[in-house]
């Protein structure tokens, strides 16, 4: 739980809340690590996500710089303080991965993409993230990672220059669009018109035919399939 002692004043106090913010040379200060293969960690995160602008992804590194953990989320319209972007990212990382606040020194990284409009170059709400991120990862005991930026003109890594023009931020409409999570076993829809079938086909079809139907994307909480935490 977050102590009411590091909540500060209230998010929606406007006129008197601090600025929590992070500009480009301040972020570059913190001595961020470098993602060691950028272009592949993107498309693997996006692969994972189809992220659309309002998403924000937030991804755990282990030592080795592989993705153990990820989610994705679309925060709130009107959340555009950084203190209540810090409570979003650490909410998510809270259930996908463990801390590692009993470590001496961090060994795993929190790394953050958030998809939207407009141009590749920092703004105030990217550096919003910043502060959240970096505040968040420090929350989690984890070290505060990369911030990628996933824009129509491509990816880029603010603060360290690296970028490409795949994926972008239009790229999740290139995704695969499931309507169907799966069809009834052929035996039970081939049965012939007025012949019941046996007792066995019949429990089948009974319970596949309670099987909830699925989203055509998902970007809620990484499957423990993929993230491996669960």
């Amino acid at each position: 739980m977050i102590s009411g002692n590091d909540r500060g004043q209230h998010p929606l106090a406007r006129s008197s809340a601090p600025r929590r913010v992070l500009d480009l040379e301040t972020w570059a200060a913190l001595g961020i690590p470098l993602l060691r293969d950028p272009r592949e960690f993107v498309l693997e995160l996006h692969q994972r996500h189809l992220p659309q602008p309002g998403t924000v992804v937030v991804a755990v590194l282990d030592a080795q710089h592989r993705a153990t953990a990820s989610a994705s989320f679309a925060p709130w319209p009107h959340d555009t303080d950084g203190w209540q972007h810090r409570n979003a990212i650490l909410t998510h990382l809270r259930q996908v991965t463990p801390h590692d606040l009993r470590l001496p020194t961090p060994r795993r990284t929190a790394v953050l993409l958030r998809c939207r409009d407009g141009g590749a170059g920092w703004t105030e709400p990217d550096g919003a993230w910043m502060w959240a991120l970096r505040d968040a990862a420090g929350l989690h005991g984890l070290r505060c990672g990369a911030y990628v930026a996933l824009t129509p003109a491509g990816w880029q890594i603010l603060g360290d220059g690296r970028s490409g023009r795949n994926p972008h931020a239009g790229s999740w409409a290139r995704g695969p669009v499931h309507t169907v999570t799966e069809l009834p076993p052929r035996a039970a829809r081939d049965t012939p018109r007025g012949q019941r079938p046996q007792r066995g086909e019949r429990s089948a079809r009974s319970r596949q035919s309670e099987r909830p139907w699925g989203p055509g994307r998902v970007t809620a909480i990484e499957p423990a399939r993929r993230t491996g935490t669960r």
